[in-house]
């Protein structure tokens, strides 16, 4: 299906996830700012942003990784998968080295760091509302070397799924087994399964290293 080009005479519509209130804000008061520009709905969770974007038929959603419920690139997918013509851009406190090429094979077109300055976000966002891929050269050089066939190395978190990268990324933030579970609503065989997933392939021993190793990973925000 061909990209929808948008109207040049009318602001692009953006839909902010984020499950922190204060960043929605700021977000939002930066994008009032912008005469091209204008927010149609916010979300804190997966299922309140789908709710938002059938309600408000966004041009582009800006989505953070860690949400309330669910994360953002099961959300990327989700709302790619109703509408293929939304732009996604991802703005996450999570650096771009293991998120930002998930993000774009989810479905986004740009990935970018909190911790860039803010007239960057309207550039990302710009870029993406036109089409354009945006990401830093250290991911575009990376997805490169993938794509020619560089692997990955033995033990790098790099070789777990999505799925399992979000147990190891809740597991850091001190949640047990059926905590995890809840959040990421399956049953906690199925979690213990991702559990033993991701020991073998970071070759950790027991639970004890799994909890320290994904602990030390979140503080470092890698």
């Amino acid at each position: 299906m061909p990209v929808k080009k948008l109207s040049k005479n009318q602001p692009t519509r953006i839909l902010i996830v984020d499950d922190h209130p204060v960043v929605r804000e700021g977000l939002a008061m930066l994008i009032a700012r912008q005469p091209d520009l204008e927010v149609c709905g916010e979300a804190a969770d997966v299922p309140e942003a789908v709710r938002q974007a059938a309600a408000t038929s966004p041009d582009v959603a800006v989505i953070d990784i860690g949400l309330q419920t669910g994360n953002g690139l099961d959300l990327i997918r989700r709302l790619k998968a109703r509408n293929n013509q939304l732009r996604i851009l991802v703005w996450s406190m999570f650096g771009e080295r293991l998120y930002a090429e998930r993000s774009i094979h989810a479905g986004a077109l740009g990935y970018i760091t909190k911790e860039q300055a803010t007239d960057q976000i309207i550039d990302a966002i710009r870029r993406v509302r036109e089409g354009k891929v945006y990401v830093s050269a250290a991911v575009a050089d990376r997805m490169l070397q993938r794509a020619v066939g560089a692997p990955a190395g033995r033990y790098s978190i790099d070789r777990l799924s999505n799925r399992e990268l979000e147990v190891f990324r809740l597991v850091g933030k001190g949640l047990d087994t059926k905590e995890v579970a809840e959040a990421m609503h399956v049953s906690v065989k199925t979690v213990e399964t991702y559990q033993a997933r991701i020991k073998e392939k970071l070759n950790l021993k027991n639970g004890r290293e799994l909890v320290q190793r994904a602990a030390q990973w979140l503080s470092a925000g890698k």
